[in-house]
């Protein structure tokens, strides 16, 4: 089967979050399948040079955008079985960072054809277009609403999978016409209009021919009103073609036996040696070199979704109360930025904070740590969890989307469980999970039946690509045309 990925970030060329992950790795997955994989992505000013000097110019077009025509470039390189092609225009791509700018909607209503037009322009006859979040989202529509009515696209079916519902590219009606050069016929409730505005989002998930989401529990909960961000109508209208597959974590990179950002490597069998990279990781961060104090780590955006209210609600009481360690690294909004630099501050026996992000430090971060802090209000998946597990550092989580999937809490009279967890977005919840957690880590033999559990489950991208695998083939046997 040939599959064509079109995404706005992709592992290891460029990256803000998870969604660059899932994109690096589930085409390798599909590849090592038997598929014949290519991914689509802008060729930003961020992509390091050592990336750039490997792309080959394979051809260019022309790119309508409303009344403008708009250069494309298409450059090639492959890399794990998959081919990659970048879609070059300065104009667009050639900014200080990937999304924020006040022209969001003009770059990616360009790039959603662009992915179209290069298709074409370099033969890439796909049998299912997957794509990814909003910004790619008018991929689906307008292949289903233009580009199928020709021959070569004909046959194609699309995918769309919700990376984050949250965000979901909002714009004014007249983007219709003036940027994505359809008739305004097709702003109206049943197409691309939702609450007075253009919908990049909704137009994708009305026009795949399939939805998935990064989690079972995340895709039952989008479609309540608390979760659904306002189109919990139209997910349930699709409900039948909505599936939630969990995402993976590329073993190869997140791997503690072969790491080599770590300071010594071990796995599940070999647990003294995850004590070295714990004291390499508090003399980096100029922390005391203690074995016997557990270490808790946050890797994470810093932003209100990550429940780090809740964090900074009991923050203050649990480091007075408790001999423990706090390690967050992580950039986001400046409240919360502000508030670990104080608590660096005020505790800077027991606290670090390192505001920005280093994917070494990451590693040491996850190697070094006991315990692995993620609160989330909500959590499509999380990979953050899943590589704390793999790492052997536990999870204390909330049960929300994919934590509710991954984390199972220790049961004491089973033995059973991989993590804590606690159900309500509340900070005494929050406290006393953590307390709880706590109380095991000074049960040595119990803690490392714990860690076992966690190092030993199987994260990787191999049954997910599988899951991926039986829908495009249901899609293509049996696509529908879902707007008629």
């Amino acid at each position: 089967m040939k599959v064509l990925f079109a995404v706005s970030e992709c592992t290891p060329f460029v990256k803000s979050g998870g969604l660059a992950d899932v994109a690096g790795a589930l085409p390798k997955a599909l590849a090592r399948l038997g598929n014949e994989v290519a991914v689509m992505l802008p060729k930003y000013s961020q992509i390091p040079e050592r990336w750039k000097k490997r792309m080959r110019k394979m051809a260019k077009c022309t790119v309508a955008v409303g009344w403008r025509q708009q250069y494309c470039g298409i450059e090639h390189m492959a890399e794990d079985d998959v081919n990659y092609y970048f879609i070059d225009n300065e104009y667009y791509f050639n900014r200080d960072s990937l999304y924020g700018h006040y022209d969001d909607g003009e770059r990616f209503a360009f790039f959603s054809r662009a992915v179209l037009e290069a298709a074409k322009a370099v033969n890439v006859q796909a049998d299912i277009v997957h794509t990814h979040d909003w910004h790619t989202a008018m991929v689906n529509y307008l292949l289903k609403e233009e580009y199928r009515k020709h021959p070569f696209y004909e046959q194609m079916k699309s995918v769309l999978t919700i990376h984050n519902l949250q965000f979901q590219g909002i714009f004014p009606p007249d983007v219709t016409h003036d940027l994505l050069g359809l008739e305004m016929d097709h702003f109206h409730y049943e197409r691309l209009e939702c609450n007075g505005f253009v919908n990049f989002m909704k137009a994708g998930i009305i026009a795949a021919d399939h939805v998935t989401t990064v989690s079972p529990t995340y895709r039952n909960e989008i479609l309540t009103p608390y979760y659904g961000e306002q189109l919990e109508q139209v997910l349930r209208y699709r409900e039948n073609d909505v599936t939630g597959i969990l995402n993976g974590i590329d073993d190869s990179f997140y791997q503690p036996k072969s790491d080599p950002y770590i300071e010594a490597h071990y796995d599940s069998e070999h647990l003294a040696n995850k004590e070295e990279n714990k004291t390499k990781l508090q003399r980096r961060m100029g922390l005391p070199e203690r074995h016997d104090i557990p270490l808790i780590s946050m890797v994470t955006r810093l932003t209100k979704q990550k429940g780090l209210d809740l964090v900074r609600r009991i923050m203050h009481e649990l480091l007075e109360e408790q001999d423990i360690q706090l390690i967050v690294l992580g950039t986001g909004e400046r409240e919360f930025e502000d508030y670990f630099r104080y608590a660096e501050f005020a505790f800077h026996e027991k606290c670090r904070a390192y505001i920005g992000f280093d994917e070494p430090l990451a590693h040491q971060i996850y190697a070094g740590s006991d315990l692995f802090l993620m609160p989330s209000k909500f959590e499509p998946c999380g990979l953050g969890q899943l590589i704390a597990l793999q790492y052997g550092a536990i999870p204390i989580v909330r049960e929300t989307g994919g934590l509710y999937d991954t984390v199972r809490s220790y049961q004491e009279e089973e033995g059973t469980g991989n993590g804590f967890t606690f159900s309500a977005f509340n900070a005494h919840d929050l406290k006393f999970t953590i307390e709880r957690a706590l109380s095991f880590y000074r049960q040595k033999d119990v803690w490392k039946s714990i860690m076992k559990t966690a190092m030993n489950a199987d994260y990787s991208w191999e049954q997910s690509a599988k899951e991926y695998q039986r829908i495009f083939e249901h899609v293509t046997r049996s696509g529908r045309d879902v707007l008629e």
